[in-house]
């Protein structure tokens, strides 16, 4: 006989409903958990904060991205990617349970950065492995019957989390609990007793499911608001198919938009005054002529077009608004326009792509990075790289259709956004951007400094098969495919060979190294974290998923959320 062992999930969607569970008469556990409840009011406190969250959480639909890399062992490098998935859609919560609307791009549907990993065969049949993305959504609040009816709360010390001090607990399944239960540890803010923290995994799976380990983060959002903001997961030889498989991985989740219907706006129609009286507004109808010539009609009649395009990116939350990170980029941009005497009208501008794939484009005059490349570029020649092929699309005259110059073209849901906008180059078009990006190279003052640069595309020829997902792009061309190059691959050509055991040799930074994302309005910031020394080849760690520890601040009235990276600290 044979035995069908379908994998119906790695991460099954949990029901995410707080409900407190009637204690029944003559019931002796019950009535223990009430006379603990009773006996324990900061516990208490803790699973009432953390029901008021859940229905919080059903007001918003934030976008949820999952990146995920199965692992094998390298040699040199320890554990690498061995390939990778991603999903990217809202969350939408309920009393049902998680609902993800995702976005798709039509022309890709089913492609390997999709759902499905690999085949497994086993016993001569083969079963599907698959991930679901409800499943991570469903780790950032605590599973249902959250309550001292079906939970212990054991205090352990107190410890700073960046600059909030919180209570840590562990978490422990009464006896008579049955069914899916967490097991593991709480870190709660001592103010309002909201947990800013949570760590471990879910146990009572069945044998058609697992829960990954986790360790899932909320960030202060507004005062007394703390909202989920990252969850990392990580497995090592998690056995499945009755055993005779093991995988190893890693993932994140990050979640962003919560605001998004204001995203972009500086004021609402509602706040609009008017400053001077209509009389004193001066009749200038017959001071002069200052019409548009055919050109400058037809350059305003893109810009119309490429504002639409940008402003409903904003609003579908996958484009930070324009801020600090845009300015960094606008200044190697001009750097490059200075040194080859480009006066490009209207003016070259730079914004950044929420999302985690390796991608850049142009939309019209507006160059476009997504927050992933940013992440992994090894330094500014890298960037430069980056920017100059893209200014070279500007200058060649490559344009942005029309047609997104109608308004009634920007009405459709978010999750279509990928669909309804083409953005993306000819081939042709393309390799001429290559070639003129590399000549406004050669007279820039990174013209001495592309070793990084050709170093950075030949660690994405090494790692192109592993990583197709995070190499399948949105709207701009491929940087790589398979283990070939298609970005300036003359820069490759002439740089050094990889060295994986040269600790000093860096083509490639780990993803998350550079851009903050605040998960509330989606302004970017730079990240400002202190420089490490690598100890070994191991710290290297190109492209890949790390664990991610912030620094948790408090919601202050005019001041930007903080959340970064940072060193923890203990206080017992």
């Amino acid at each position: 006989m044979r035995f069908v062992h379908k994998l119906v999930g790695l991460l099954a969607a949990m029901a995410l409903m707080v409900s407190v569970a009637a204690a029944k008469p003559g019931r002796p556990a019950a009535n223990t958990a009430d006379q603990s409840a009773q006996a324990d009011p900061v516990a208490a406190r803790i699973f009432a904060q953390e029901a008021k969250l859940v229905e919080t959480m059903r007001g918003f639909t934030p976008l949820v991205e999952t990146y995920i890399q199965n692992l094998k062992q390298d040699q040199d490098l320890g554990m690498v990617p061995q390939e990778d998935h991603y999903f990217l859609g809202r969350m939408a919560l309920s009393e049902k349970g998680v609902r993800d609307l995702t976005f798709t791009d039509a022309e890709k549907k089913g492609s390997k950065g999709g759902f499905f990993s690999n085949l497994i065969p086993h016993f001569g049949n083969m079963f599907t492995m698959k991930y679901l993305p409800a499943g991570f959504m469903s780790l950032v609040v605590m599973s249902h019957e959250f309550d001292a009816q079906h939970y212990e709360l054991k205090p352990l010390r107190q410890q700073f989390l960046g600059e909030v001090r919180t209570l840590v607990f562990d978490v422990v399944p009464r006896a008579h609990m049955k069914g899916t239960r967490f097991v593991g540890r709480i870190w709660v803010e001592d103010q309002d007793y909201n947990i800013v923290r949570l760590n471990g995994s879910y146990e009572g799976h069945s044998g058609t499911s697992f829960y990954f380990h986790f360790d899932s983060w909320r960030v202060n959002m507004h005062p007394g608001l703390w909202l989920p903001a990252y969850v990392y997961t990580e497995e090592t030889n998690l056995p499945y198919s009755y055993g005779l498989k093991k995988l190893t991985m890693k993932g994140q989740t990050r979640l962003w938009a919560y605001d998004v219907k204001h995203a972009g706006s500086s004021s609402e129609f509602t706040s609009m005054q008017v400053e001077s009286p209509a009389k004193d507004i001066a009749d200038t109808s017959g001071a002069g002529a200052n019409e548009s010539s055919p050109v400058q009609s037809e350059h305003m009649w893109e810009r119309e077009a490429e504002d639409n395009v940008l402003d409903r990116m904003v609003r579908a939350g996958i484009l930070a608004p324009d801020g600090e990170v845009s300015k960094v980029l606008q200044t190697v941009v001009n750097n490059l326009e200075i040194t080859n005497n480009l006066n490009i009208e209207p003016e070259v501008r730079c914004r950044v792509l929420l999302t985690a794939p390796l991608e850049s484009f142009t939309i019209g005059h507006t160059i476009v990075i997504s927050r992933g490349l940013l992440d992994v570029l090894p330094d500014e020649a890298s960037l430069a790289m980056v920017l100059a092929h893209e200014l070279g699309n500007i200058a060649l005259g490559h344009r942005i259709n029309t047609q997104y110059a109608f308004t009634d073209r920007m009405i459709f849901t978010d999750e279509s956004i990928f669909r309804k906008f083409k953005l993306g180059q000819k081939d042709s078009d393309e390799a001429a951007a290559d070639q003129k990006g590399l000549e406004f190279l050669q007279n820039s003052p990174y013209k001495d400094k592309l070793e990084s640069a050709g170093l950075f595309l030949r660690s994405l020829e090494a790692n192109g098969r592993h990583l197709t997902a995070l190499l399948n792009t949105h709207y701009g061309a491929v940087m790589a495919k398979g283990s070939t190059v298609r970005r300036m691959p003359s820069l490759e050509q002439s740089a050094p060979q990889l060295q994986v055991r040269d600790v000093k040799q860096l083509p490639a930074l780990p993803l998350g190294s550079r851009i903050k994302v605040d998960p509330w309005d989606d302004h970017i910031e730079m990240l400002k974290s202190k420089s490490v020394a690598l100890l070994s080849v191991r710290d290297k760690m190109s492209f890949e998923v790390t664990p991610t520890f912030l620094n948790l601040v408090r919601y202050k009235d005019g001041t930007d959320i903080a959340a970064q990276p940072g060193k923890q600290s203990d206080s017992k």
